[in-house]
């Protein structure tokens, strides 16, 4: 009991930091309606603003879909799924039931942004965290619409194709064994829920609106952190750097972190980077699905800030090195 208390204290503790992040998206709503003249003149006679506003709106606009899709299935898993149902189709060894949950990935068509409520349902209903970490890694990445795309955006290279699969496969195993034997499961602080209802429908939607609240805010203000660096960050910088492989790899690596694009849009955008090889433009594909700002920005939200530094720099090594070394086989 002493156990539970103190978890449940650390959470509430949490939650309380950044309460406000809850109202982002309805306040920034308020806040553009009110002030749309002015917002209106401001943008039109400043391009830099602008082209903040565009980014900022098309980031969340592509999003938002994908986060309502997984709010409405967290909120199912929460409300209809028992905890023991969630484990019976999972092998008991966790080393096997990490590629498992992995490849499971594959049959949920929704971008990261949908992972991330998912996996903390996962977690709350008892799911063990480098399992449902795993899912989180490997569903915006594999699933079918993403490799359909990617298929359509380099048409006549079904390389491509195949190393993204491999290479965002690799790298959600990969984390979720080394979460499994090295990381710190204590780190991670669930915003409390206060959800009372008489019926399922009830506990379903209010559910929903706590997901949706919760978060949306975080997604709000990582659009608006990619948004500002897209602006501040010139460019030509990119076409300097894109000389050599090492080089190329690492600035589209931490292009992918910072433009947050969707994983059912990235591939059009990595094939438009003519500039660099192949497999500098294969690393943007699979770090871009795995951590971005706002991907970044959400985990601190539903799992906390202390896990949230941990696990993100893990992810970025990994999926950078298992990217660069599938890209040098495959293609």
């Amino acid at each position: 009991m002493t156990t539970e208390l103190a978890t449940v204290q650390a959470a509430n503790h949490e939650r309380q930091k950044l309460p406000w992040l809850r109202f982002a998206p309805p306040a920034f709503l308020v806040v553009v309606v009110l002030v749309r003249g002015h917002l209106i003149a401001l943008i039109s006679s400043h391009p830099a603003i602008s082209a903040w506003f565009t980014v900022l709106v098309s980031i969340s606009l592509q999003a938002l879909p994908f986060l309502v899709l997984g709010v409405v299935l967290s909120a199912c898993v929460r409300t209809f799924v028992s905890p023991t149902a969630l484990t019976r189709w999972l092998p008991r060894s966790p080393t096997l039931a990490v590629p498992v949950a992995a490849l499971s990935g594959a049959l949920l068509p929704g971008c990261e942004c949908a992972s991330v409520p998912i996996a903390g349902s996962l977690v709350s209903r008892g799911v063990r965290p480098a399992i449902a970490f795993t899912f989180l890694l490997a569903a915006p990445a594999i699933n079918p619409v993403v490799l359909v795309s990617t298929s359509v955006a380099f048409a006549g290279q079904p390389q491509v194709v195949l190393a993204r699969f491999v290479g965002s496969l690799l790298t959600s195993v990969v984390v979720g064994w080394v979460w499994l034997r090295l990381g710190r499961d204590s780190l991670i602080r669930m915003p409390a829920r206060h959800i009372l209802a008489k019926s399922r429908l009830g506990t379903f939607v209010g559910e929903a609106r706590h997901d949706m609240l919760h978060a949306g805010g975080f997604l709000v203000v990582g659009a608006a952190v990619a948004a500002t660096i897209n602006v501040v960050v010139p460019r030509a910088w990119l076409d300097v750097l894109g000389g050599s492989l090492v080089s190329s790899v690492l600035v589209l690596a931490v292009f992918a972190v910072i433009v947050a694009i969707c994983s059912e849009a990235d591939a059009f955008v990595a094939a438009s980077l003519t500039q660099f090889p192949l497999t500098a433009r294969l690393v943007f594909m699979v770090v871009g699905p795995v951590i971005d700002v706002k991907l970044f920005s959400m985990q601190v939200g539903t799992f906390g800030r202390r896990f949230a530094t941990r696990f993100a720099p893990l992810t970025l090594v990994v999926a950078v090195v298992v990217a660069t070394a599938v890209g040098t086989v495959l293609m």
